[in-house]
């Protein structure tokens, strides 16, 4: 696992690490978590692309019935 170094504003950094604990978690893992999520954004938008073009081709339907 990599170390990253960041700048950040003192003020900022105490809130966060206010709310983590209060959360029962660290600031590091919630940056590490929001990078997670930030980095698979692409493979997420593109799984969705896939689905929709996928439902979109299907010859399977509802048959007019509602879905709900």
């Amino acid at each position: 696992m990599s170390n990253l170094t960041l700048a950040i504003d003192d003020d900022l950094l105490r809130l966060a690490r206010v709310r983590a604990a209060e959360q029962g978690t660290s600031v590091n893992a919630v940056v590490r978590d929001l990078l997670a999520g930030f980095a698979a954004t692409d493979r997420v938008h593109a799984a969705r692309r896939r689905l929709v073009a996928l439902s979109i081709s299907s010859a399977a339907g509802s048959g007019g019935m509602p879905l709900a």
